[in-house]
């Protein structure tokens, strides 16, 4: 469906003052006619005239339409696609010219919205983050808007259950398109959103893994959902974007809000990261002591302090390493004789 944009003169303030002069005018016929009936007068043409505009004459007032800036009407005529408004200003089109939006009813409290309503999906949708009941009717608003997608369960590459949450940043580019190729373009973006979410995050783990393969070139690298959120939230960006192109949107943005273990395996993660952690200060700890053990015995082979043989070479690097490897603050025995 291709967008047709109409280039309608802003005239609305002129048929205006002309529809008020043609009521008040039919108002004095009207008066004028009861007058010259009461008069004894046979031709009631001013009185009909006055009365017929006066019963019909607020059909013309419909076709008046206001656009406020970064707003959209699509309008239609007996089912038939006739153009859209998007330059803000008043208006005077066809009055049997009728706005059309599917979505204008639908309650995802974002701009747009009528009143706050329930959330489908578990989606809130904002405009600059904040919500904003809009009393323009069909009127589709240009605006960037955001949604904000829900914390969701999703198994990532490995199995493992993890939460997430996106923002997706997102505008209307063709109004028919977002009109008639799909039933509510608002709906239509929330599944996508949640569809796309699923593809991409199934693609990684939550953290660096061996033998995992997230680009799909066949060779193991390190992404992941924690170390690699700038990849993987364009990643979801240009899901979307593909999936909505039909419906005349433009997902301009989507970052990662939200991210952490589900909860029912959240305490176990983290023991294990406790456990790396500990073994890795552990491993870095002996490294250091070892080291130092080399340089004492080094240093007094070197300037000849002792001469020690292979068994006191032994007692002493177990002390050290007892003294440097320990939680606790040794307690130094004083030997006042012989190791023999």
């Amino acid at each position: 469906m291709e967008e047709k944009v109409l280039n309608y003169k802003k005239n609305g303030i002129a048929m205006l003052l002309l529809l008020l002069c043609l009521y008040a005018a039919a108002i004095a016929c009207l008066i004028l006619g009861i007058i010259r009936l009461d008069a004894g007068s046979k031709n009631p043409v001013l009185f009909i005239i006055g009365f017929i505009y006066l019963a019909l004459g607020w059909i013309p007032f419909i076709g008046l339409k206001a656009i406020k800036p970064q707003e959209a009407l699509v309008l239609t005529l007996f089912g038939e696609y006739v153009g859209t408004l998007k330059e803000a200003g008043f208006y005077f089109v066809n009055p049997f010219c009728s706005s059309f939006n599917p979505a204008a009813k639908t309650r995802l409290k974002q701009s747009g919205d009528v009143d706050g309503g329930g959330a489908i999906g578990g989606l809130t949708i904002t405009t600059n983050g904040t919500p904003q009941a809009e009393a323009s009717g069909n009127r589709i608003s240009l605006k960037v808007m955001t949604l904000n997608n829900n914390r969701q369960k999703i198994n990532d590459c490995l199995g493992t259950p993890v939460e997430i949450g996106i923002a997706v940043m997102w505008k209307v580019t063709n109004t028919a398109k977002a009109v008639f190729n799909v039933d509510n373009y608002k709906e239509y973006l929330s599944l996508q959103c949640d569809s796309a979410l699923r593809n991409i995050v199934r693609l990684y783990p939550y953290d660096v893994a061996p033998n995992v393969d997230t680009t799909g070139d066949g060779i193991a690298d390190e992404g992941s959902l924690r170390g690699s959120s700038e990849v993987v939230a364009e990643r979801i960006r240009a899901e979307i974007q593909g999936k909505v192109e039909e419906a005349g949107l433009e997902i301009m943005e989507a970052r990662i809000t939200y991210l952490a273990y589900a909860p029912e395996i959240a305490a176990a993660m983290l023991q294990r990261q406790q456990a790396s952690a500990i073994i890795d200060a552990r491993k870095m700890i002996v490294d250091g002591a070892v080291g130092m053990v080399e340089m004492a015995l080094a240093r007094l082979s070197e300037n000849e302090v002792v001469t020690l043989d292979e068994e006191r070479k032994a007692a002493m690097v177990s002390n050290l390493l007892v003294v440097l490897c320990g939680n606790r603050d040794a307690q130094p025995i004083v030997n006042s004789g012989s190791l023999y």
